[in-house]
Formats: structure tokens, sequence, C-alpha cells
């Protein structure tokens, strides 16, 4: 992918609006909230690519079978259309780029991400009115179809293949090292889903310290969801301080310092530390 220019401060402040928005909303959309994290991250993704974006998924929702019926024909319906004609599906090289995490991207290249390619699943089947919804297994995000006792999981990520039981196990023990556990297949929340679509950002970035820009964007974005890690704070002051904004940083660690302090001094105290040592650089 080609380095896109980022929106404007304009853009990007109204882009930041509106996924807050959407984020506190009674039921978040799950894509709406996607494509705003890849305009953030392309400039050039306007309204009409955002809006050519759900028409899209739109289409393709039209594109299968009237009720397929049970989560079985559901799931072949899908992979039928999505794995096979339309040929979504992920390769190991997918994970070293960064559009294979931007909905608009993996619907243009048909590649991405396990938790893309989830995502498209998700959307065209809710569309159609499947019994759908996300499942987080540790390491590899997949699809369910239909409730416990008629539960489908497929892997968008492998076209659509459907998974026995021993192929679940098999993905949580290579992520893990420990069994499935039925919890693990509780649905995921929309928000949760974008969460994890950021953490996968900026675990991308900071393998490329040159990406630090995309380390504060996915950060920042993580921290208007309305239930986040505290700790994102101090990832931020970090990539602040790291981009050479030094008093802001260091306001940021200071900030985070109050928090952590009432529940380990020492921690705090360190965190002072790097503060002081940001406004040194000032200097």
């Amino acid at each position: 992918m080609r380095s896109p220019r980022p929106p404007s401060p304009e853009r990007s402040a109204e882009l930041r609006r509106r996924f807050t928005e959407e984020a506190r909303s009674e039921q978040p959309d799950l894509s709406a909230l996607c494509l705003l994290v890849g305009a953030e991250a392309d400039g050039t993704l306007d309204e009409a690519g955002m809006d050519t974006a759900q028409i899209e998924l739109d289409a393709l929702a039209g594109r299968l079978p009237y009720r397929p019926g049970s989560p079985h024909a559901w799931a072949t319906a899908l992979r039928e259309l999505l794995g096979e004609r339309c040929g979504f599906h992920g390769t190991p090289g997918d994970y070293r780029r960064l559009e294979s995490s931007l909905l608009h991207e993996v619907l243009r290249r048909r590649r991405g991400l396990p938790i893309l390619l989830s995502v498209v699943w998700l959307e065209v089947a809710r569309r159609a009115g499947a019994p759908v919804y996300g499942v987080a297994l540790p390491g590899h995000f997949v699809v369910g179809l239909g409730k416990a006792e008629q539960r489908v999981l497929v892997d968008p990520f492998d076209g659509g293949r459907v998974l026995t039981g021993a192929d679940a196990d098999l993905l949580v023990a290579g992520a893990t090292g420990a069994p499935l556990d039925a919890s693990m297949l509780t649905p995921a929340d929309p928000l949760d889903v974008v969460l994890r679509i950021l953490n996968n950002i900026r675990a991308w970035a900071s393998a490329r310290p040159e990406r630090s820009d995309v380390a504060l964007w996915a950060v920042e974005l993580s921290l208007l969801l309305p239930s986040r890690p505290a700790r994102l704070r101090y990832e931020r002051a970090q990539l602040l301080v790291q981009r050479g904004d030094f008093a802001d940083g260091a306001d940021e660690l200071e900030a985070y310092a109050e928090v952590v302090a009432a529940v380990d001094e020492p921690t705090a105290e360190r965190i002072r530390g790097q503060a002081r040592a940001a406004r040194a650089l000032l200097n």
C-alpha cells in the first residue's frame, strides 16, 4: 500500500466526532466504525468512498439466497459467495500490510486479516438476515452462525471454511497452548471488535518506528471508545514524547501518574521521572 496522506486536521476532527458518537450510540454500527477508522488512516477515503463501501456490502448481501435455513446452510451460502465467487481470503503476507486492517481496502483487495474478513462476513450476513456474530478466539477471529446447540463456526481467513470442534481447538491451542473454553465462544461486542482492530493497527505500527503517526491515531481512536484500558493514556504519552512533543507528552505522563498513584505509588513515581526527563528535553 502506498503511504496515504492523512486527512486534514479539520477532517480528522470531524471523523473523530462521528466515531465517538457512533461508539456511544445504543447500537453501534460496526461497518460505520470500521470505515471511520479507514478514513483516519487514508485521507483519500471521502464520504463517497465510505458510501460506496456500504453499498458494496448491501450488494453482496443481495446476492445471497433468500434465508437459506439452518446455520450450516447459511455458512455454505456465505462460503460459496464470499470465499469462492468473490475470492475473499487471507494469506500470511497480509499480516505485514496496514491495508489488511482497513475495511475499504479489504473490500477492494478481497484480502485482509481474519478480523477484517470476519467483519465482511458479519456485515453481509447480517444484512441478509442471518443469525450471525463474531467470535474472538485468542489469536484468530472467526464467525459464528446459530445458537449454541446448532452453532457453526467459519473461518473467513480460510475462505469461509467450516470449522470442526477439533479445528477450533487447534486454533486456540496454537495461540495460547490451552484448550478451547466455552467462554471463548461468547458473541463479540462490536466495540470490542473495533478495539481489537485498533490493537492490530498499533501492533503493526509498533514494529515500524517510522510509522509512529499511525500508532498515535490508533491509540487516540481507542481512547474515544467508552470502555478501554487506562494504560492507553500511558502509551499515548510515550508516543507524544517519541514524536518530539515533549511538553504534551510530559503533561500526559503526569496525569497518568496521578491515576496510578492511587494503587501503585512506586510506579507512579517512575512515570513522574519519565515526565521530568521529557521536560528536560525542552531545554
